[in-house]
Formats: C-alpha cells, structure tokens, sequence
C-alpha cells in the first residue's frame, strides 16, 4: 500500500513530480499550459515557474510554436535507465512465472506510455507453440492487442475519441474503424476483461486485464495463444485466473 504523503517540507517536489506526471500522460500529442493548470489545479504562476524550472534542466521542453508542453530529454533519460530494472517488473515476475506455468501459454506485462503501450517483460508457458507478438520493449497503438484493449478501455471516452482521431489511419490500416474499436472497449467494459482474436496476427488471439500497478498507474497482464488453445470455454477461464491472481481495482473508467 502507498504510504501517506506526509513528508514536510516537499509541497514543490510533489508539485513538479505531479507536472512531469502530466507531461508523460500527453507526451504524443503535447500538452498547453492553460491545460496544465486545468488538470493540475495549481496557480498559473506556479504552473509557469515550475515548468519553466523543469525546461531548464530539460526534463520538460516546449514545442517550436512555444504553445504545448512534453518530456524532455533527461526526463527521457531517466526513463531509458529505469528499463535496464524496472521495479514493476521485479514485484511481477513471480506472478507471471505462475500464471504462464498455470496457463501453459506466454503472458504478457504491458504499461501505458501516451498514446501507445509498451511491453515490460513476457514469461513463456510450457506449451510447445511459442506466440511471442510482442518483443521487450515492443510499443504498438492502445487497443491493439490484448493488454493494450484492456488499458484503453479504463480510459475515459474522451481520451479514448481523441486518440482515436489522432491515429484514424494508424488504426485503419490495423482493420479497426472508430466504430469498431469503441465496440471492442464496450464489450470489454462489460466483461471486465479484454479478449481479442486475430487482431494483430492471423491465428493468435488473446485475454488480459489491467491492475494498478501505482495509485496513478495502470498496466495490464495478457496471455497469448494460437487461436485453436483459446476457444471462448477456455478464455473465461483464463480471465477468471486473471481476476483471481491480479490485485483488484477498478478497470472500467469512463
């Protein structure tokens, strides 16, 4: 459990943190510095003089057109750093050890990163017929495979239109309509898990779930399979072993 925020002393410290936080969440598209202040809650001059702090030591940068707000470069670098380890990784790896022995099946640790979500690590099952998808370190668009259809489904439908419209022929060359896609978050909504089939390779479908991996973080756990070891029977099943094995949260955000 995250302890209380009691540290004193540290009210700007949690301040730029909740700024860089921002800055990651709208890293693809940028994010305007009367959005900042919306989302933030803070005072436009203490907006304005914590990211002007932060440009200069470049964990945030503007745009040429001086108007949106990203990560910076040493921002960036921390990131790069922290994957040589990732902590989530380390509390996950016994998890996805049991589940892919469990299941027999590859399993899949993925975490949201903008517009797009990234695969941690994957643990691979027993079962001769490998279905690796997805590298380490692989990015693909949210909604595409099987953790990636459950971290965008805990998005609001807001979020959800406005990555749809900023990647229309991203997604239409991976099959999906605006239509299409808003019916997989639907349905997935209403089973509290996503299941997909043949969406990013003919002959592979697959089953995930999204846990809070922080009290301002989720990611989701997969399993992946060659279609004939995931019949709709055995993908209830390997959804309920999810439910079971992942810490519980609240997946169907709007």
């Amino acid at each position: 459990m995250d302890e209380p925020r009691e540290t004193a002393g540290a009210q700007s410290l949690r301040r730029a943190l909740q700024l860089l936080r921002l800055l990651a969440e709208h890293h693809e598209e940028g994010i305007k510095l009367t959005e900042v202040i919306a989302a933030s809650g803070l005072e436009r001059s203490t907006v304005h003089r914590l990211l002007s702090c932060l440009a200069e030591e470049q964990f945030a940068e503007r745009d040429p057109d001086g108007k949106a707000y990203r990560l910076g470069i040493d921002a960036m670098q921390l990131g790069f750093a922290s994957m040589r380890r990732v902590p989530l990784v380390d509390s996950c790896r016994a998890l996805m050890q049991k589940l892919a022995r469990m299941s027999g099946d590859t399993v899949f640790l993925v975490i949201r990163q903008g517009d797009y979500c990234v695969c941690l690590h994957r643990e691979e099952g027993h079962f001769p017929v490998k279905v690796f998808t997805t590298d380490v370190g692989g990015r693909r668009l949210l909604g595409l495979g099987a953790g990636g259809l459950a971290l965008m489904a805990a998005l609001s439908d807001a979020e959800i239109d406005r990555i749809l419209e900023r990647h229309t022929a991203e997604y239409a060359q991976a099959g999906f309509t605006r239509e299409r896609m808003k019916q997989a978050v639907k349905r997935t909504r209403a089973a509290g898990h996503a299941d997909i089939v043949d969406t990013l390779t003919e002959g592979v479908s697959g089953v995930g779930r999204t846990f809070a991996a922080s009290a301002t973080t989720l990611a989701a756990i997969s399993f992946g399979a060659i279609t004939p070891r995931l019949p709709p029977a055995r993908k209830k099943e390997m959804a309920l072993l999810l439910k079971a094995q992942l810490p519980s949260g609240d997946t169907n955000a709007r």
